[in-house]
């Protein structure tokens, strides 16, 4: 795990005040449905690649307060002495049902169901929040440097910009997005991500020369050897002096990779740098790029034929750029099986109440047709043939004789993991097999598309039928 424990107080004061009151109240077994969903996508952008679900089942597993937790607890925030002896035993027992990793999902929709005793559920709210907004957002960044750098190599950069260990996750929820290999040990240990690495312009002014800096490193680490030329003077001595090094590997029997790129006119000099090495007979070593990459700049370096094979991308990916967040939210559907709603003057505040599913509809090819309908939980996805829209009323979308198929599937049960979690690569092939079913209307970064998510008609009339109740049951109470 983690250099830091992930236990039960992984969480915000006010989730134990709340588990402490139902448990004093006796209503800690009472049970109790929450919904994870966004409202806003992140980068003005046209959907989120869900990301996260393996690393939070994982902890979830193991989910405990120990005795240090206890005695803070008990020392510092003076939680009742009965509560704590709960806490001792405590271990997450509800069920939870999600998307898959790597999905593509939409405003409103939910990706995750926690079913589970109130008190469990309510001190989950923080971890979850946590790990998933965070991977979401930096899983659909990564996916939109994906999209625009075609079959390019992607390595994530950011560890050292991250938000602290937050880099860590980072290079994790790239990979899911479409990157191949991190600059991060750690994560690369962790995770089993191929990590690459090249070296600092402080290796090269601490050698009398930078030719002797790249005889040295070549010496020292000849697989993946790639030589920064952009310490001094890029075109005059940098790449003149990697090619007189990568001469000499040649002589050795062995091949240097390539040159990297971290300053300047990047689409300028790496034109000059592939002439200079083609004409020295160095066809084979590549072109890596870096400094403050994100999709926009890569798409015009592609728009300008720059001639690099490698990006590597850091600070923009690692702190998603420029959103910084996304913005999903957990809220209660139902309590003692009884579905609820929080009520708002706007409609697009309140939540959807009771257990639901989501149902994406399907071109007969296989394609996203660009609408999922959100149901209730005992619906049939035959019974649904006309979805309508959550905000405005009297507005529909026929969905009669389209395919779907439904997006919640159950990932644990009396919290335990129904099944082993799917390697990382796994995960990555099934974001990128989704991202290929959503149409290039919604990927676009200028006006993409909006993805419709409608409900079904029993689902929007148990909502209104709520609202209805509870608007009620407020007047009646003030007068």
């Amino acid at each position: 795990m983690y250099t830091y424990s992930i236990s039960g107080t992984y969480t915000d004061l006010y989730e134990l005040v709340m588990a402490q009151a139902y448990f004093l109240e006796n209503r800690h077994q009472t049970p109790a449905v929450f919904d994870y969903f966004f409202r806003k996508l992140p980068f003005d952008g046209g959907y989120v690649v869900f990301a996260g679900l393996h690393e939070l089942l994982e902890v979830l597993e193991d989910w405990t307060f120990s005795e240090s937790d206890i005695a803070y607890l008990q020392e510092s925030l003076h939680l009742h002495p009965a509560f704590l002896d709960y806490l001792r035993q405590f271990h997450f027992t509800g069920n939870l049902y999600a998307c898959r990793e790597g999905e593509v999902v939409f405003p409103y929709e939910p990706v995750v169901r926690v079913e589970a005793p109130i008190l469990e559920a309510q001190i989950l709210e923080t971890l979850l929040l946590n790990i998933l907004n965070f991977q979401s957002l930096i899983a659909t960044k990564a996916a939109r440097i994906r999209y625009v750098s075609g079959e390019k190599s992607l390595s994530e950069f950011g560890f050292r910009r991250a938000q602290g260990l937050a880099g860590i996750m980072t290079a994790r929820a790239a990979v899911i997005g479409g990157f191949q290999s991190t600059s991060n040990v750690y994560a690369g240990e962790r995770y089993g991500i191929p990590v690459v690495g090249t070296m600092a312009h402080a290796f090269v002014q601490s050698y009398a020369s930078e030719v002797e800096a790249f005889r040295a490193f070549a010496r020292h680490h000849p697989q993946g050897c790639i030589f920064l030329v952009d310490t001094y003077d890029t075109l005059h001595s940098g790449i003149p002096n990697a090619i007189i090094v990568a001469k000499e590997m040649e002589q050795q029997g062995r091949q240097a990779l390539g040159i990297r790129l971290d300053s300047g006119d990047l689409a300028y000099l790496s034109r000059r740098a592939r002439v200079m090495l083609d004409e020295a007979g160095l066809s084979y070593m590549k072109i890596a790029v870096s400094n403050q990459l994100d999709e926009y700049l890569i798409r015009s370096l592609r728009e300008q034929g720059a001639p690099i094979d490698i990006f590597g991308v850091g600070t923009k990916l690692a702190i998603g750029h420029p959103d910084a967040v996304l913005d999903g939210v957990y809220k209660l559907c139902e309590i003692n099986h009884v579905p609820t709603i929080k009520l708002s003057e706007s409609l697009t505040k309140m939540n959807l109440p009771g257990k639901k599913q989501v149902f994406r509809i399907l071109h007969n090819d296989g394609q996203f047709l660009g609408a999922d309908v959100i149901t209730r939980d005992d619906e049939q996805e035959t019974e649904i043939d006309v979805m309508y829209h959550p905000f405005e009323p009297g507005k529909f979308k026929k969905i009669k004789g389209y395919a779907r198929e439904p997006l919640l599937f159950p990932v644990m049960k009396n919290g335990n993991r129904i099944t082993a979690a799917p390697s990382l690569n796994a995960i990555a092939a099934y974001a990128r097999e989704r991202l290929q079913q959503l149409p290039p209307e919604y990927k676009r970064f200028e006006f993409p598309h909006v993805y419709k998510v409608g409900l079904s008609e029993k689902l929007l009339h148990l909502r209104d039928q709520l609202r209805a109740q509870y608007q009620t049951s407020w007047l009646n109470h003030d007068t």
